[in-house]
This record gives structure tokens, C-alpha cells and sequence, in this order.
């Protein structure tokens, strides 16, 4: 992993396809940099503030990728990604030869990867990037975005897409596929957080208490167990899972009765039963007095098949 925070800016000439919310802020963080930005999208109108800052508006994706060396596309899916890689192809085979496009559009890595081939094959390099920020926060040392592939194609233009992170531009490896991996996984995390709160707050407002007033001790607590982060991930990659602080079996005592809470307030148990039941089946499988972190042989595994009724 290559986290890249040196080096000076310069004026390189930038396309951005696709303006969104978040294309929008790419853009304007390209121009605020001094970088030649050229634009476009589907609806023009949504070009006019960014044109009005200083950026030309193309008329056609093809006369956006044929002004800059660094294409930038952020549109709404991969299949948006191929319908605009299809046109660029009807246009022009060689069109992308010799630039390097940088697809920031949320998807997954085996699209990563497709792109990537497609690109290549038609002379250009290719960059999957994800973007773990909000448009506000883009050129922002608020900013994370995570790229993968080809790592001379990054370094091509690394002091361009610092513009977007400058304190976080991030070089994940050369597999194309490393940042929609990345993105899915923190994406898991964050719902995983959001709904561990929800239910919290579920569970206090079926007793009266206010979510205004948990939500301190919520976040207090999420700080907390992010600093138990890195010793898991040690025992993780090590493959030995030793219960320096609780084993897996008082865990999952301690989730018995947060089911038994959520149910007798009638509050859905559905969130504890889940994560019982993963607990369950490494106490099955003799893991009960290592740590939490045990947990994550289960996760390695496919769920197992449903019963007639829904159940395992």
C-alpha cells in the first residue's frame, strides 16, 4: 500500500464525466487546484456553476476525454460506465489511447476489472478509485480516496488526484478490484455501526429513554471499540486468537441478554439473534475460549442453507 502525500500539484488538464453531487465537487476541486477542467454530462444545465468557476463544458463525452490526459468518471453505476466506454469505442477505438481513466463510480471489482481490461485494450490505463467522503468534504483534508491499479498509472498523476484528498490519496495495489473491495467493506462496517445504534436506541426509547441523550455513550463506545481494531486485526492475519480481554463465550452470554432485553420490550431481536447465531456456531465449533476476534472464521464461510421455515 502506497499512501501518497508528497510532491506538488500541477496544472494538468482534467475531464470529469458526470455531474452529480459528487462529480460536481470533483470538478470544483480540480479547478480550485489550477487544474484545465473540461466537463460533462448527460444534462448539460448541470455543467453552468462549474462553467461559470472557470471549467468548459463538452458537448459530448467524446470531446471531454479528447481534452485531458486524466479522464475522471463518476456516474451512477457500472452500467452507466459501460454504456459510456461502449460510446467511447463506437466513437473512437483509439480514443483513450495513452490516457489514463480514473473510474470514482461505486461499484464492484469484478466491474473494476472488466473496465479495466476494456481500457487496456484500447491503449489507455485505467485507475478504480472509491471515495470515502461526502461531496462537501472533497479537497478537504476530510477527504479519503482509495485507488487501485496500475501503480506507474497512479504516480502518473498523483499530485492531480490529491487535489480531491489531500491528505489521504491512497494506492491500494495493483489489482483493480482492491478499492471496490475496500468500499464494500467499510460500507459494511458503517451499517454495521448504524444499526448497532438504531437498535440501541430502539431498545432505550421501548423504556422511555431519549436517543439524543444515548447518543454520546454511543459514540463514546464506538471510539472505544475502534481501538480494540488493530490488536484484531494482528490476531486476524497471525491466525491464532488468544482472549486477552473477554472470551467468546462471555460474549455470547452477554448476547443472550440483550435478546432477552429486546424481546421483553418488544423490540425485534432480529439484529442479536444474527450475531447469536454466528457466536453460536463458533462455540460449536470449539472456539469459545479464544477472543471476539475468533468470530471472523465464521464471516470466512458461506451462511448456511435455510430450513423449510426460514430457519438454519
Amino acid at each position: 500500500m502506497i499512501d501518497d502525500r508528497n510532491g506538488s500539484a500541477k496544472d494538468v488538464p482534467v475531464a470529469v464525466l458526470g455531474l452529480g453531487l459528487m462529480g460536481r465537487a470533483l470538478a470544483g476541486a480540480f479547478l480550485r487546484a489550477g487544474h484545465p477542467t473540461t466537463v460533462w454530462n448527460r444534462t448539460p444545465g448541470k455543467a453552468d456553476e462549474l462553467a461559470a468557476a472557470g471549467a468548459r463544458p463538452a458537448a459530448t463525452p467524446e470531446e471531454a476525454v479528447g481534452a485531458a490526459g486524466l479522464v475522471v468518471v463518476c456516474v451512477f453505476d457500472h452500467t452507466a460506465v459501460r454504456a459510456l466506454l461502449d460510446r467511447l469505442d463506437a466513437a473512437d477505438r483509439g480514443l483513450l489511447a495513452g490516457r489514463v481513466l480514473v473510474d470514482l463510480t461505486s461499484g464492484t471489482a469484478a466491474g473494476a476489472r472488466e473496465h479495466a481490461a476494456r481500457v487496456a485494450a484500447a491503449g489507455g490505463g485505467y485507475l478504480d478509485g472509491a471515495i470515502l467522503a461526502v461531496p462537501p468534504a472533497i479537497g478537504t483534508p476530510e477527504a479519503v480516496v482509495l485507488y487501485s491499479g496500475a501503480q506507474a498509472d497512479f504516480e502518473r498523476h498523483a499530485p492531480a488526484l490529491r487535489s480531491l484528498a489531500p491528505d489521504a490519496t491512497t494506492h491500494l495495489g495493483e489489482d483493480h478490484g482492491l478499492s471496490a473491495l475496500h468500499d464494500a467493506a467499510v460500507l459494511g462496517l458503517m451499517w454495521s455501526v448504524l444499526n448497532g445504534f438504531l437498535h440501541g436506541a430502539a431498545l432505550l426509547g421501548a423504556a422511555g429513554a431519549d436517543a439524543a441523550a444515548f447518543a454520546p455513550l454511543a459514540a463514546r463506545s464506538t471510539v472505544t471499540v475502534a481501538g480494540w481494531l488493530a490488536d484484531y486485526a494482528r490476531q486476524i492475519d497471525a491466525g491464532a486468537y488468544p482472549a486477552d480481554d473477554a472470551t467468546l463465550e462471555t460474549h455470547a452470554a452477554a448476547m443472550d441478554h440483550l435478546a432477552e432485553e429486546s424481546a421483553a420490550l418488544g423490540v425485534s431481536t432480529e439484529l442479536p439473534d444474527l450475531v447469536r447465531a454466528l457466536a453460536g456456531r463458533a462455540l460449536a465449533a470449539g472456539r469459545g475460549g479464544e477472543s471476539y476476534a475468533a468470530l471472523i472464521e465464521q464471516f470466512r464461510r458461506p451462511a448456511p442453507p435455510a430450513g423449510p421455515d426460514g430457519g438454519e
